[in-house]
């Protein structure tokens, strides 16, 4: 293990410059694109959610596109449309925005399930279909899908089997006082987060590193104790009294693959149950679908999992 502990300290500096703290998303969001992820970034507006997904692109040399999801959304406005060529007589497809290496989908929850079908193909297959042709993405393809935590009126949630597709959902809070503070002075010096360029933020030397370090993370032992860990951390939530719906097959798949990433960026060659266990909330809370009850006495998705995490026998 080499490059990938290196192109992780390299892309944390560098994000520092743009973003004051947020280093356990960092860290997610480098887990993500190390396994071929797509993210789902939870937060309130003006917390630099935007702004981060910008300065990974800028960093890793990546072509980045937004969409803005309103109501009105169609799939033709992300995938692209066929358009008629009168001077020759042919048809010829016009590429949307998802056609990118790194695609925000701004408040994804605000555009009807029809646009959403077009974007779980997406991100299940890395291809899309228009006219009847499929048309393949960037291999570096990763959908970063916010949503807004306090506002639900004229919104359409997601449903469970596309929640199911995104490998993490990334909760972004409020900056300490500290940080807060270091936001105020940089702003008061000069900063301006539309001109990234003015920075000196230095990306990688070849944005292939990222294949690079998709193969060390492919290498990453994981020993048996660890994987009756991950499922045993699966089955108990599938039968939790106040769960619903527990954690799938894909989920438990998904732990597997982002301790192995997050073990590769913290320079070691094999995970360890406390990888398992920093990624089980990012992995899971997502896709646990609470009964009503326990809705009503406050319970939330990240409660269950450290109860789930407590009864546990952590392997040696």
């Amino acid at each position: 293990m080499a490059i990938t502990p290196e192109i992780a300290e390299h892309i944390r500096r560098q994000l520092a410059r743009a973003v004051v703290g947020q280093h356990a998303v960092v860290d997610q969001l480098l887990v993500g694109l190390l396994t071929r992820g797509h993210l789902l970034l939870e937060g309130v507006p003006g917390i630099a959610k935007t702004l981060l997904i910008k300065a990974l692109a800028r960093v890793l040399r990546l072509d980045f596109r937004r969409i803005q999801c309103t109501p009105d959304l169609m799939p033709s406005d992300a995938i692209g449309t066929s358009t008629y060529n009168l001077a020759t007589g042919t048809w010829a497809f016009r590429r949307g925005p998802i056609f990118t290496d790194l695609l925000l989908v701004d408040e994804i929850n605000r555009t009807p399930p029809k646009t959403h079908a077009a974007f779980l193909e997406a991100m299940e297959e890395r291809q899309v279909s228009a006219d009847g042709n499929s048309y393949a993405l960037s291999p570096f393809f990763t959908l970063f899908a916010t949503q807004n935590p306090i506002e639900f009126e004229g919104t359409y949630p997601l449903p469970e089997a596309q929640l199911d597709r995104f490998l993490m959902k990334v909760v972004m809070g409020y900056p300490s006082s500290e940080e807060e503070l270091t936001v105020l002075q940089r702003y008061h010096a000069g900063f301006d987060a539309h001109r990234l360029d003015a920075i000196g933020m230095e990306p990688v030397a070849d944005r292939d590193v990222i294949e690079q370090a998709r193969a060390e993370v492919q290498k990453v032992a994981v020993q048996e104790q660890v994987m009756r860990y991950i499922g045993a951390i699966a089955q108990r939530s599938r039968h939790w009294p106040a769960l619903a719906l527990g954690a799938s097959p894909r989920a438990a798949v998904a732990l597997l693959l982002a301790a192995k990433a997050l073990a590769a960026i913290r320079g070691r060659d094999f995970a360890t149950p406390d990888e398992v266990k920093d990624v089980t909330k990012p992995v899971l809370r997502h896709r646990l679908l609470l009964k009503s009850e326990a809705e009503l006495e406050g319970l939330t998705p990240d409660h269950i999992l450290d109860a789930i995490l407590a009864g546990i026998e952590v392997p040696r």
